[in-house]
């Protein structure tokens, strides 16, 4: 699933999200068990060691897509 928000897209599968901005062509991916959902503010926070980013989606529609695309219970 490609999800197109105001700072680039997220491509989901049911185990890996990968995040493409579009302004500064940064690619960065985590797998989905090093990923965390947080409700307030419709962020998403990949945390896998010693790489870690995070990125707030625009809408609560893509927050909760993205929930079910992936299986995340989001905090």
């Amino acid at each position: 699933m490609i999800l197109e928000f105001s700072q680039g897209k997220l491509i989901i599968t049911p185990n890996e999200i990968q995040c493409r901005l579009l302004q500064n062509h940064i690619i960065m991916s985590a797998a989905v068990d090093d990923i965390s959902c947080f409700h307030h503010g419709f962020v998403i926070a990949a945390d896998a060691g010693t790489v870690k980013w995070t990125i707030k989606l625009d809408t609560p529609q893509q927050f909760e897509q993205l929930l079910q695309e992936t299986g995340i219970q989001a905090q």
